[in-house]
């Protein structure tokens, strides 16, 4: 990649955008990954009855 080519690579990184999408809220991503872990954690537990 020649140097100018990398020049609006380089704006964009500096600057911070792109990457990011304002429409995924951290904490919905976080209670939804919580909650898909809680339900396996609870399925593992209701079928393991080897104890």
């Amino acid at each position: 990649m020649s140097t100018a080519a990398a020049l609006p690579v380089l704006n964009l990184i500096a600057e911070g955008e792109g990457g990011n999408h304002d429409s995924l809220s951290p904490y919905l991503t976080g209670g939804a990954g919580l909650f898909i872990l809680l339900l396996l954690l609870f399925i593992t537990t209701r079928f393991n009855r080897d104890r």
